[in-house]
């Protein structure tokens, strides 16, 4: 934050909720982070990016993730807009999902962390090898 001067004039708190300051407790912006930047948030939205899944494809797709937090994290993320669900009047029910173009950027960017992660994961290797051989002597 910058430091009071002739120049500086603080937001309204009213324009600073609507942008958000995630280094503040109750900022709001951090339940989007938490669901956008969970495991299976990042994981969901990543898979979602190639199209429409319906929830079993989306369970298939991510290995290891349970139902129910697959469906809560569809739920996260579709309360915020990321990702829209199309509920086929058919029997049986027909549950599709996808991205929303808000969703499509935040894709986007966890893509971008995750491909990251992937690239670098032998040097980050090293750093858990270091680490465990530090603990062991």
């Amino acid at each position: 934050m910058p430091e009071p001067d002739d120049d500086y004039i603080p937001l309204p708190l009213s324009e600073r909720m609507q942008r958000g300051d995630l280094m503040a407790a109750a900022c709001p912006s951090r339940e989007v982070l938490k669901h956008v930047t969970s495991r299976w948030g990042v994981l969901v939205l990543i898979a979602l990016e190639s199209g429409t899944l319906r929830f079993s494809e989306l369970r298939r797709t991510i290995g290891g993730v349970s139902e129910r937090m697959l469906a809560q994290t569809l739920q996260w993320l579709e309360g915020d807009g990321l990702v829209k669900r199309t509920a086929h009047d058919v029997v049986p029910p027909h549950v599709d999902y996808s991205l929303t173009p808000l969703g499509r950027e935040a894709a986007e960017k966890v893509r971008l962390l995750a491909d990251w992660i992937e690239f670098n994961l032998p040097r980050i290797a090293e750093g858990w090898a270091n680490r465990q051989d530090a603990a062991a002597d």
